[in-house]
């Protein structure tokens, strides 16, 4: 795809990934024990199917959120790594469950655990992974910390039914689109970066100013998502382009290209969303395309990651908020 820029004004240097996780490397590789460790079951399907989805090659953005975050804040000790897990676990129950939502067989470049181990095994492995996780938060001995991810977790459930409930229905509104990825998305980017200033205590607000830097990298990131499912390839994107349209989402880009179409575009994208598959994908891409919904959503995402790296100049200077700097371009510059 075609980078999407955020405004020179407020971007950062751009350090990748790799860079960000050399940072905090050590963190890392705890979260990683510690992940490896609490996955363990007694019950052998269990163990295999968590294993394959938290060994799948994810980015692990939302963890890397809490120790950056954490770590901005001045925090001493190790309850960030516990913290840390806990929200890996969180996301990965919620792809499980989404996989079967959305009977999908590709994510991240291999088949999805239901399509290997079955939707019921998927769902209730998902169920486990969220039981873990609020196993691991007691363990933490914070009840702010347990009232927000008990809040988070609760919203997540709440944005997966209004996507479901906006599935196939083409009257869905811009609005409408990006409550549901405030829900289901964001919220999590946003309570993983609020996780740190709550471990170290920060004034109100830090973890104010953190919390808005997550929900608007989270919608970024998201934003991104919608460009790559018709702009991207499926070498490294990791899943087929177009299901989205598939599955009778109706994202961003195709809101905007109805609403800016030709009767005849509207017509043909409302169709695909109605009846979803990809009968049409190739006339649906070229009217979001001529469109410029493509742009549009790009311009879309660069402005939350603008917002993003505003609500960092609260936090003090150090390579711990360079890297969160660095991690909201990324979430606009990527290609997969």
């Amino acid at each position: 795809m075609s980078t999407v820029q955020a405004s020179n004004r407020l971007v950062a240097p751009v350090g990748d990934l790799e860079s960000i996780r050399l940072l905090i490397a050590g963190d890392l590789k705890a979260v990683d024990r510690l992940i490896e460790r609490r996955l363990h079951s007694d019950v052998v399907l269990v163990n295999q199917i968590a294993q394959y989805i938290v060994s799948s090659g994810g980015k692990r953005l939302r963890p890397l959120l809490v120790l950056l975050s954490a770590q901005a804040c001045g925090y001493r000790g190790d309850q960030h790594i516990h913290l840390a897990a806990v929200t890996e676990f969180i996301h990965t129950a919620t792809l499980l469950h989404d996989d079967v939502v959305d009977e999908s067989q590709l994510r991240r470049g291999r088949k999805t655990a239901n399509a290997v181990f079955g939707n019921e095994a998927s769902v209730l492995v998902g169920d486990f992974l969220y039981s873990r996780a609020f196993q691991m938060m007691v363990d933490v001995r914070n009840m702010r910390v347990m009232e927000v991810m008990a809040d988070t977790t609760n919203i997540i459930a709440e944005g997966e039914v209004l996507q479901l409930l906006n599935c196939g229905d083409p009257e869905t509104s811009e609005e409408q689109y990006l409550q549901v990825i405030r829900s289901k998305t964001a919220r999590l980017f946003e309570t993983a970066a609020r996780l740190g200033p709550i471990l170290c205590e920060s004034p109100p607000q830090q973890e104010h100013a953190l919390a808005r830097y997550g929900l608007h990298l989270g919608i970024a990131y998201q934003l991104v998502d919608d460009v790559l499912d018709y702009d991207g390839s499926t070498k490294e994107i990791g899943k087929n382009v177009g299901d989205d349209l598939a599955e009778g989402k109706p994202t961003l880009p195709l809101i905007h290209a109805m609403r800016t179409g030709t009767p005849a575009q509207a017509q043909i994208i409302r169709q695909a969303i109605e009846h979803g598959g990809r009968d049409h994908i190739d006339a649906v891409i070229d009217a979001v395309e001529s469109t410029g919904s493509i742009t549009y959503t790009a311009r879309a995402a660069a402005a939350e990651a603008d917002s993003a790296l505003e609500a960092l100049t609260e936090i003090p200077p150090s390579p711990y908020r360079d890297a969160l700097e660095s991690l909201a371009e990324f979430s606009v510059s990527r290609t997969y």
